[in-house]
């Protein structure tokens, strides 16, 4: 699909209160949406959920098998497979739900 790279970033912390922390790049282009990634730092590859956010330009990476700090470190994300619109959520829980749906979403592409 489309390449990204770019030295991550401290955003809100929005998805870390939610227990879904993010490397947070600049986004590139007219992209929007939840993807299903490779993310490459450090020499090793990991797989992502990915939030494209067209409107504040900044594409999301959560990496579930991951542990750590990359703020400072450039990253580089590849988008694999879109899994799902941008969607507007009503509830804090609502969005936990899709978010984790994300994730599993995710491990099921790349077969985890």
């Amino acid at each position: 699909m489309k390449k990204f790279s770019g030295i991550v970033q401290k955003g809100k912390g929005y998805g870390a209160t939610l227990g879904f922390p993010t490397a947070n790049i600049p986004l590139e282009g007219d992209f929007s949406g939840v993807y299903a990634a490779q993310v490459r730092v450090d020499g090793r590859t990991y797989v992502a959920a990915v939030f494209a956010n067209k409107e504040r330009k900044v594409l999301e990476a959560y990496l579930p098998d991951f542990s750590g700090d990359l703020y400072g470190k450039e990253i580089s994300v590849e988008l694999r497979e879109k899994i799902r619109e941008t969607t507007q959520f009503d509830t804090e829980e609502s969005l936990k739900a899709a978010i984790a749906g994300d994730v599993a979403a995710v491990k099921k592409y790349f077969k985890l």
